[in-house]
Parts: C-alpha cells; structure tokens; sequence
C-alpha cells in the first residue's frame, strides 16, 4: 500500500499548498500548482492508495476555500477509482 502524507503545518497562501503537494506527490517540476493542474495529475499519475493530511487545523482561515477544493478533488478521485483502483484520504489535523 501506497501511502503520500501531506503536511500543510505553516502555509499562509495557496500557493505554498501547491509547493507541499507538488513535493509530497512527486509531481514533475511543470505542474501547474492550480486546482486543475492537482486534478489532471492525481488522475493520471499519482498511484498512492492513501493520502493523509496533516496540519489543516494550523492554517489560516483565508485558506479554508481552497482546503475545500482540495478535499472536493480528493473525493472526486475517490469517487471515479473505486471500481478498479481503490483510494482513500484521511485528515489528521
């Protein structure tokens, strides 16, 4: 099993959650760091099983939008491999 944990402790901006997940994913310097840049990508590259967030409670709450898009796009994914590839994501905090 596959597991990406995502650390968001100390983002100010959502720019800085696309630097966390370009890295905690692996994605390729090119990624967009938009949300459908983060779509496009976990579809068609990401093979992790499992992604667990850390450290949302600790941002601040200019961000909650764009925690809601995230989390929105992780549902999605879970939602269109659940017939063939399971994935699952968990917030710790």
């Amino acid at each position: 099993m596959k597991i990406i944990e995502l650390d968001l402790t100390g983002c100010e901006y959502a720019y800085d959650i696309h630097k966390r997940i370009q890295v905690a994913f692996e994605f390729p310097e090119w990624y967009g760091k938009n949300w459908d840049a983060f779509w496009d990508l976990l579809w068609s590259e990401c093979d992790a099983d499992k992604v667990i967030i850390k450290g949302e409670k600790s941002l601040p709450k200019e961000l909650d939008k764009a925690i809601g898009i995230m989390h929105e796009i992780l549902e999605r994914n879970k939602q269109d491999r659940a017939d063939y590839s399971p994935f699952d994501y968990e917030i710790i905090s």
